[in-house]
């Protein structure tokens, strides 16, 4: 027989699978695909049922609370649907102990790839700073990237014991 935690790895690889595909798609189409969110949904549904629902009201509870959120972001356009859709099915697997860690990695992993993409542009960042900021400059940047990085670093770090829940409080 499987112990939960056996069952949660390898959840948990499958996860990492959706993941990179949803940041390789995200690089090449500019879309995170509905399909995938719906995949990583029924996901969590199995882990939920690994762990007889223990993991089940938190997991809610952290997806309602990134949804929220990036609803909130949407619709002031700094984020997408597709974005914001991919962070509350990945903030299932969080839950709130470690809500605040995937969302402090997705946020240090999208400023990471803002400065390469800016670097890797230096024209689109001169006119960046020359305008203010005012203007259409593209699509910004591909952050399902930064979430799917953020939750490969909080899922992980939750399963192996390498983040506590508490260690920002330890700082």
């Amino acid at each position: 027989m499987w112990s939960v935690e056996n069952v949660h790895n390898v959840l948990a690889a499958l996860l990492s699978g959706i993941l990179i595909c949803v940041a390789a798609s995200d690089v090449i189409n500019r879309r995170i695909p509905n399909a995938a969110v719906v995949a990583l949904v029924g996901l969590f549904a199995l882990w939920a049922l690994a762990d007889r629902g223990a993991s089940l009201s938190t997991g809610v509870a952290a997806a309602s609370v990134g949804f929220v959120v990036g609803y909130v972001l949407y619709m002031f356009r700094i984020m997408g649907a597709g974005d914001v859709k991919l962070f509350a099915a990945v903030a299932l697997f969080t839950g709130l102990s470690y809500l605040h860690l995937f969302a402090l990695a997705t946020v240090l992993a999208g400023g990471v790839i803002a400065v390469f993409t800016l670097a890797a542009r230096p024209r689109r960042a001169l006119a960046l700073l020359t305008l203010k900021g005012k203007g259409d400059f593209g699509r910004g940047i591909p952050y399902g990237v930064a979430i799917a990085v953020g939750g490969l670093i909080a899922v992980w770090g939750a399963l192996t014991g390498a983040l506590p829940a508490d260690i920002l409080s330890r700082a």
